[in-house]
């Protein structure tokens, strides 16, 4: 048999089915697939005519100060809060230093048990245990020893 096929119109084609979609039409040329979705993968460098993806994390909060901004005259600027009950690491050193033995140091603080501890160890060496209230007057000055008062506030320069 031979492939010949009969003179006379050409045979028609089945029609399409009616939900048959067409396929894709290719891109125009010179440019080139979309970036994928997502995080891109690391060193991904997108194609040329596409914009760079947007930076990861969160958008920075807050409002940047206007152009040409300066504080009105006055204004304190990098002013850091002082507790005004905070006592003077200065004033308890030197009374450690001076009236040590008597422990003025320690009640000045706020430790009134260990202040008359020192009040007793003093009586009973005959004033050689106020060498402890002037160590430690030493310390306190050198930020090496008391570093807070009875309440738990940090002395203050």
């Amino acid at each position: 048999m031979s492939d010949v096929t009969p003179p006379g119109p050409p045979p028609e084609e089945a029609p399409a089915p009616q939900d048959a979609t067409p396929p894709p039409a290719p891109p125009p040329p010179g440019y080139a697939p979309p970036p994928p979705q997502g995080y891109p993968p690391p060193g991904y460098a997108p194609p040329p005519g596409y914009a760079p993806p947007p930076p990861q994390g969160y958008p920075p909060q807050g409002y940047a100060p206007p152009p040409g901004y300066a504080p009105p005259p006055g204004y304190a600027v990098g002013y850091v809060y002082v507790d005004p009950l905070a006592k003077s690491r200065l004033t308890a050193g030197l009374l450690g230093i001076f009236l040590g033995g008597f422990g003025v140091h320690r009640f000045y603080l706020g430790y009134t048990s260990i202040g008359v501890l020192q009040i007793l160890v003093t009586i009973a060496t005959c004033g050689i245990g106020s060498l402890w209230g002037m160590i430690e007057g030493i310390l306190i000055l050198t930020g090496s020893g008391i570093t807070t008062d009875a309440d738990g506030r940090p002395l203050r320069s």
